[in-house]
């Protein structure tokens, strides 16, 4: 009998300690997309797997930081691109009129984010306070007349074409990083050590200490009062959290990120346009990818920007290859065609929609919380 009621407590408190297996599968997922990200100039050395990284190092950020807005308070904003292009064409703009210089990217970025800023203020302010929809309405007319904007102003923002600019020499890929006796480029793992590693470091780094910085506020006293106004906005409201101050503040937050953002894909890219960076198909891509990864997880987004991500760039690959191998089969080659890669890409979405209906990172955690 005391046996039991000794030993009782230590099993259960055990039992507490333990990390549910989903949980525990999604971060090992997570690390390791987070390693490849962080090695992928050497394990990925060709151009278009490199600019495949890149793409994903700050689409990771940009949905985490839609995430912060609509899977910790339940706020649905269209206008998501609109503070990534201000961003992006802020760093554009004064790179263009100064040259290619670190104290441009310094102004413009910082240009750009303060006009975010100021902008989540204004529709925080003037439109939190009504309900959702009507929200929702608001941002996609902010994002259309910055759309509109970014075509119409072509003396700054080259009109539908965009413009191109050079970027600080330390990121061209003709500057030599790292040198031997003979002065010659460096090369590890057969990978020259040139000013193309050093821009893909600078956005990869860029992008760790905002993705950081989100968990940071996740995981702060606020990012609890976040998820109570998510789960119910009147009790929130009656026990006393100012619901539409911490809502206000946590939209200004993300705006932030999302022209921090705009600024790390500026310097990558050296292109801004409006079908780039403003365009309403981005704002799909960043809901879909959410919705893949799990709102309210953050770490989600990981997941969800890589599948969407490497679907929208090697899906065509995989198909051609697939209707070469099965040419002898009927039907089979014609419904692989590269031309309907849409089509399988739709089907995949309802399949990891129907199997994982809180996103592939809410779901395992929610099945590995259960047991």
């Amino acid at each position: 009998m005391s046996d039991q009621s000794i030993t009782a407590p230590s099993a259960t408190s055990s039992e507490r300690r333990r990390v549910p297996a989903g949980r525990l599968l999604v971060y090992a997922v997570a690390l390791a997309i987070a390693l490849c990200l962080a090695f992928a100039p050497f394990l990925f050395p060709d151009v278009r797997a490199q600019e495949v990284a890149a793409r994903i190092c700050v689409f990771i950020v940009l949905v985490a930081s839609y995430d912060l807005l609509i899977g910790y308070t339940g706020i649905v904003s269209f206008a998501h691109t609109m503070f990534f292009g201000l961003g992006a064409y802020g760093t554009a703009m004064m790179l263009k009129a100064w040259g290619p210089g670190f104290d441009a990217i310094l102004v413009g970025g910082g240009l750009g984010v303060a006009a975010a800023l100021v902008l989540a203020v204004l529709i925080g302010m003037l439109s939190l306070r009504v309900k959702a929809i009507f929200f929702a309405m608001v941002t996609l007319a902010a994002a259309s007349v910055m759309m509109v904007l970014a075509n119409q102003l072509s003396d700054f923002t080259g009109g539908e074409d965009g413009f191109t600019y050079q970027v600080p020499r330390l990121f061209s890929p003709a500057f030599k990083l790292v040198t031997d006796a003979d002065g010659k480029v460096l090369r590890l793992f057969d990978v020259p050590l040139n000013g193309k590693i050093a821009a893909y470091y600078f956005v990869f780094l860029g992008c760790l200490v905002l993705f950081l910085a989100m968990m940071r506020i996740v995981a702060s006293p606020m990012g609890t009062v976040l998820q109570a106004v998510r789960e119910n906005e009147l009790r929130a409201e009656a026990i006393g959290y100012r619901v539409v101050s911490y809502r206000t503040a946590i939209f200004c937050i993300s705006a932030v990120i999302a022209a921090l953002a705009g600024v790390l894909r500026a310097v990558w890219l050296k292109y801004v346009g409006p079908e780039v960076v403003l365009s309403f198909a981005i704002m799909i891509d960043i809901l879909l990818m959410v919705v893949i990864g799990g709102m309210g997880t953050l770490v989600g987004a990981l997941i969800g920007v890589v599948l969407m991500s490497l679907a929208q760039f090697y899906l065509k690959d995989v198909m051609e290859i697939a209707a070469e191998a099965t040419a002898g089969v009927p039907l089979l080659p014609d419904l692989l065609n590269p031309d309907r890669w849409l089509l399988w890409l739709g089907l995949l979405f309802i399949l990891l929609v129907y199997f994982f209906p809180a996103g592939i990172a809410g779901t395992l955690m929610k099945k590995g919380h259960h047991r």
